[in-house]
């Protein structure tokens, strides 16, 4: 594995200087803003609701990836009713990277129960220097059958310690997780079971169309073995937050699952341990056919 070789890189691209005094930074901040952006799409509706939290360059996968700006100004009106709930959620010790994750429910007629499409979703989210907003950068989300038990909320805060000065660009040094990510999709084609073992975080969340979302590894790895999972992927794009604790990578994937091979995209969110390893801390797919 190229693991040594990666985390050496990750320490000679890193040259932050310390806060002279430490941000207040919490969790809580993404989380108010998912579900402010949920009570927005209540009141004003699926489409006016992304294209007013949208970061100019934020995409979503509809079911391909497009930038979310493009694809609502391309439809006339979303519609049907969108809920959801943020269960888990990080943020960056300088608080310009986070993401939650969690179930929704979409519903086309309101007057049909039987309607409701059950699921989870992934966003991203990072500030912009503008007004120093959280704005949407990646969406995406997958159905399943509604489920019978409560995800667990995982609301983590931010080791402060990690703070460091911004530079002048908000993402520098994306090129180690740019070689983390594309080298995990190479180790992936030989085995997806041992790349797993490796990358994976303890604390690691598994998304799967039609499954429940997956917590841990034991659990991850035994979805993976039971199911026949190989994949082979492809990197299309990375960031990282200045603190360099918090990254996220995207991509397309090719996922053989028994006889059956389908495409899909991935969204990973990466954290940093304290080996200077970035582990995959959320993983989610989406399958590219309608």
């Amino acid at each position: 594995m190229k693991r040594t070789f990666l985390a050496a890189a990750l320490l000679l691209c890193c040259h932050f200087m310390a806060f002279a005094q430490k941000v207040k930074v919490d969790v809580n901040k993404v989380v108010d803003a998912e579900k402010a952006f949920d009570k927005l799409v209540e009141r004003k509706g699926i489409k006016d609701a992304f294209l007013a939290v949208a970061d100019p360059e934020g995409i979503v996968f509809k079911p391909r990836m497009i930038k979310i700006i493009d694809f609502y100004n391309s439809i006339e009106k979303q519609p049907g009713t969108l809920k959801w709930e943020p269960k888990f959620a990080r943020i960056s010790a300088n608080g310009d990277l986070a993401f939650t994750a969690g179930p929704y429910v979409y519903q086309n007629n309101k007057s049909n129960d039987d309607d409701k499409v059950y699921g989870d979703y992934v966003s991203v989210w990072h500030i912009d220097p503008a007004d120093n907003k959280l704005k949407l950068l990646i969406d995406l989300g997958i159905p399943h059958p509604e489920s019978e038990q409560q995800e667990l909320v995982d609301f983590k805060q931010p080791d402060t310690a990690k703070q460091t000065a911004p530079g002048k660009d908000p993402f520098a040094g994306k090129g180690v997780i740019l070689a983390t990510d594309k080298t995990f999709n190479q180790e992936l084609t030989k085995s997806a079971l041992a790349s797993y073992k490796e990358f994976l975080s303890p604390e690691a969340r598994y998304y799967f169309p039609g499954f429940d979302p997956m917590s841990g590894t034991d659990k991850i790895m035994k979805f993976i073995d039971n199911e026949g999972i190989s994949i082979s992927a492809t990197t299309a794009n990375v960031g990282r937050a200045t603190s360099n604790d918090l990254a996220y990578s995207y991509g397309t994937a090719r996922i053989r699952k028994g006889d059956i091979v389908s495409d899909y995209n991935y969204v990973r969110i990466w954290e940093i341990d304290a080996t200077h390893r970035w582990n995959i801390l959320l993983e989610i797919f989406s399958a590219v056919e309608q």
